[in-house]
């Protein structure tokens, strides 16, 4: 393999998990089928993969002695990441991650978002712009490429105090283009064939070019009010601090790629069939905009106001358990265990899947019907803990999660206040499991004005 196209392998590697199981995923329905085997075999599947054993745990005591009793014995896993991430906290483990995450926990801590707020705010009127543009043209569009931009500008203007600096459906593509894993198998197989197709191989190795100079444009970029306190500026100021050598420029770059592809897609996922399911269900639609009436009437909502949009945060919250954007959790075992009478061995590949929990009966009452009032308070008291994971937990869950709720509840409230989205595509539609949980062939809709 030449350099020119190193880029273009990890995700799709032989040794790589998303690789292997790709004949078991690659289906109309995968999630119906590892939920017939989960059941099977009591929420524990072994898969002898070659060289390789990979373990499938589906039940909430699982996913607690992994992520949280035994945590110390398993690393996580980083297989076609670093191409993407580099060294940044989310390919890296142990006291060293630790190190990593310390400077950037301030700017997540609950307190910085009053500050985001009005950036927040900037981002998704721009959107609101575009959308009245497509809303006059009736064309029909990609959500999940609409919510990916303004998830981009939101990253850019709240956590880096910049303008956005590219093209950011353009961006979109290079990313989709990257992280496609069946086309990356598809590589990889033409490889071990004989065949290679210098052209799909290409591609990816670009969309990489093009991904790596992404944090350079932003930091060139137009600052926007030179704010003393941003994500960005902590990352500087560790890449200043004598006392921590790890934190160099690489490490400020390399962080600025996580939030900008891992935070961005995942937001965007969740905005994305948020918008799916409140098409489908007009009634839920009409009730956030009933919610944002009572909170702010015609006006745009102050800061706060926004923990008052209990509903709205309920209908996020339940497009999470139906459409985790990261539905499956991998963790790599470091030494020996025992999970429900099953042995874990040394190396053994161990995928938490989330979704199956989200979707059992066992936790949920009729788990596949769309109910926000799930998550009411009251109800939210007796939910069974480990249930219900969209950001992880123990010690590795998600930096940014209570920031992309609040993210998104503001764009529901929003863009649903001027606009009815329109989903026409096929009913319901079709999941494709690869790293993330994406539909097959996109979310198509028409934009509508509110009359």
């Amino acid at each position: 393999m030449s350099v020119a196209y190193s880029h273009a392998h990890g995700l799709g590697e032989e040794q790589s998990v998303w690789f292997k199981l790709t004949p078991l995923l690659n289906q109309d329905n995968p999630m119906e089928i590892l939920q017939r085997l989960s059941e099977k075999y009591g929420g524990v599947i072994p898969v002898n993969l070659k060289n390789q054993r990979v373990v499938l745990l589906s039940e909430v005591d699982h996913f607690k002695r992994v992520l949280v009793q035994n945590a110390d014995n398993y690393t996580k896993y980083f297989d076609g990441l670093r191409p993407i991430f580099g060294k940044s906290m989310i390919t890296v483990d142990g006291a060293l991650w630790q190190r990593i995450r310390k400077p950037q926990q301030q700017a997540f801590h609950p307190n910085m978002f009053e500050e985001y707020f009005p950036y927040l705010m900037s981002a998704i009127n721009s959107k609101m712009e575009r959308w009245a543009a497509l809303a006059e043209s009736g064309e029909t569009v990609e959500m999940v490429e609409q919510t990916w931009t303004l998830a981009a500008e939101m990253v850019c203007k709240a956590l880096f105090d910049r303008q956005v600096p590219f093209n950011p459906h353009f961006i979109f593509g290079q990313v989709k283009a990257y992280t496609d894993v069946m086309n990356h198998k598809s590589i990889r197989l033409k490889k071990v064939t004989g065949e290679l197709e210098e052209i799909t191989q290409e591609d990816a190795a670009k969309a990489m070019e093009v991904w790596n100079g992404v944090p350079e444009q932003v930091l060139a970029a137009d600052v926007i009010d030179g704010r003393e306190k941003t994500l960005l500026r902590m990352l500087e100021e560790a890449e200043a601090d004598p006392d921590f050598p790890e934190f160099d420029r690489q490490q400020v770059i390399d962080e600025m790629k996580q939030y900008l592809w891992a935070g961005t897609e995942t937001t965007a996922l969740t905005l994305a069939w948020c918008l799916y399911l409140l098409s489908l269900h007009p009634d839920a639609a009409e009730k956030i905009r009933q919610e944002a009436e009572q909170v702010c009437g015609s006006r745009d909502p102050n800061w706060d106001e926004v923990t008052q949009f209990s509903y709205t945060r309920m209908v996020i919250q339940e497009t999470m358990r139906l459409y985790p954007p990261i539905w499956a959790l991998i963790r790599i075992a470091a030494g020996e265990d025992e999970i429900d009478g099953h042995k874990i061995h040394v190396g053994d590949k161990v995928v938490m899947c989330t979704y199956l929990a989200h979707h059992s009966p066992k936790y949920w009452n009729e788990p596949e019907l769309f109910r926000p009032e799930r998550f009411s308070p009251e109800r939210m008291k007796k939910r069974v803990k480990y249930s219900y994971l969209p950001f992880a937990a123990g010690k590795r869950s998600c930096i940014g999660g209570a920031l992309s709720q609040i993210e998104n509840t503001l764009a529901l409230v929003q863009l649903l206040r001027r606009f009815r989205p329109e989903y026409v595509g096929e009913i319901p539609a079709k999941i494709q499991s690869t790293v993330t949980l994406c539909a097959q062939g996109g979310l198509p809709f028409r934009i509508h004005k509110l009359s």
